[in-house]
């Protein structure tokens, strides 16, 4: 959520960041007229209990000098208590539905693009930052899309998925099932040495901590909703880890907080049909290792960075070739003022797909979950910054290691690093 004093005091500012996603798409006005009003309101009721508060001990000391109840000058006074009480009755709801309409208005707008965020349109005006393992780049028209090897081998399964759910969904059969498992195993593993405390969370979670951490209002119709309940399947780890410490403060001893969860993932993908129908690309369930930091706001941009590595480790342990591309202000994500995403090659397109999204939130969910944090010996609290990133996509990694692990005989070896977890060296 923005800040709504840094809205008041600098609106242009506010205002020229937005249109940096695209002019014209976000209007602060609406939100500077309702604060106005709303802050109108509040000088008058503020006065107005100043006076109410003046009236109770002026009648508390006439009585107590000897002056009686009924005494025209204390009922004059009683009289003007009365009167005010009414209109504090009338302006109390109309500051609280004021401030209610900010707040919706608010949930609307998007995370303030970082300084250092390049400035673009859209995702052609993304920055590519490097590169790693072009060695390892398979450039050979034979090779089978992922979902065709699969097939062939017999891990994956897509119409029988098809016959229990709908389109969208796989079966992993025998040894899909242990590549996944050992993906999944080999990924925590790898960031838990990294530093990171694994959680499992629940999966179905709340409407308040979708709308912490931006989801809701704005992209509701991506998610799957319980009909009974105000439960959602979450669509990602970032929900349930970052709630973890909604509305609490923390100590700044406690700071930096790194998890890692494995959960299974759940997306509608409204609005993607036609795009990527077949193969492991855009499922609408699929698993995910989330990483998540909570920080203090002056560490947050390293922290960024080391994030990026820890993701970007993954890849280069599986010798999965990728590179690092900055998003633009046009391609940023709603609650990201900084994204990186990671992209691993996949040669039957011969092209990079995204693999991971690194962001880094700043204050905004933070501000959205009202997660604190106050340093020893200092007055007030701050906002702690928020992050995460996939460490990574594990079906999306499945598929990049049947195309760039395949071989001409129709088999695919299995990356040495996963060997120990699969008990074998190839899938035949």
């Amino acid at each position: 959520m923005l800040d709504l004093k840094q809205i008041r005091e600098n609106p242009q500012s506010v205002q020229e960041r937005l249109n940096q996603r695209g002019v014209g798409q976000y209007d602060l006005h609406p939100i500077i007229e309702l604060d106005q009003q709303q802050r109108e309101i509040e000088v008058r009721r503020s006065h107005l209990q100043a006076r109410s508060n003046e009236i109770g001990k002026l009648v508390g000391q006439k009585m107590k000098s000897g002056s009686r109840p009924d005494d025209p000058e204390i009922q004059a006074l009683k009289d003007e208590g009365n009167q005010i009480k009414a209109q504090l009755s009338e302006l109390e709801p109309q500051e609280k539905d004021l401030k209610a309409q900010i707040e919706t208005l608010l949930l609307t707008f998007p995370n303030l693009p970082s300084e250092s965020t390049p400035i673009g349109k859209s995702e052609e005006e993304n920055v590519e930052i490097r590169r790693w393992g072009d060695e390892y780049i398979l450039q050979n028209a034979e090779i089978l899309p992922h979902w065709e090897i699969g097939e062939q081998l017999g891990i994956l399964n897509f119409e029988r998925a098809t016959k229990i759910a709908q389109s969208r969904f796989v079966a992993l059969i025998g040894a899909g099932a242990a590549l996944e498992r050992a993906l999944i195993s080999f990924m925590l593993d790898q960031q838990i040495q990294a530093g990171y405390i694994e959680v499992m969370p629940p999966v179905l979670i709340n409407s308040q901590s979708l709308t912490a951490t931006n989801q809701l209002p704005k992209f509701a119709e991506e998610s799957f909703k319980c009909a009974q309940d105000d439960l959602w399947l979450s669509p990602t780890a970032e929900v349930p880890v970052t709630n973890l410490y909604r509305d609490e403060i923390l100590s700044a001893e406690q700071l930096p907080i790194h998890h890692c969860a494995y959960t299974p993932c759940f997306r509608r993908e409204a609005g993607s049909y036609g795009r990527d129908t077949r193969g492991l690309i855009r499922l609408h369930q699929f698993n995910k290792i989330e990483l998540v930091k909570l920080v203090d706001p002056r560490t947050s941009e390293q922290e960024h960075e080391s994030l990026v590595k820890n993701a970007e480790a993954i890849l280069q342990l599986l010798k999965l070739p990728y590179r690092v591309i900055e998003l633009c202000t046009g391609d940023l994500g709603f609650g990201a003022a900084k994204c990186y995403d990671l992209e691993v090659w996949l040669p039957s397109a011969g092209k990079y797909r995204e693999i991971s999204s690194c962001s880094n939130f700043r204050d905004f969910q933070a501000r959205r979950g009202n997660i604190r944090f106050k340093e020893a010996g200092k007055k007030g609290t701050q906002f702690v910054h928020t992050l995460n990133g996939s460490g990574l996509a594990v079906g999306r990694t499945m598929a990049a290691i049947l195309e760039n692990y395949q071989q001409p005989g129709g088999t695919v070896m299995i990356p040495e690093a996963l060997q120990p977890y699969m008990g074998k060296k190839v899938l035949v």
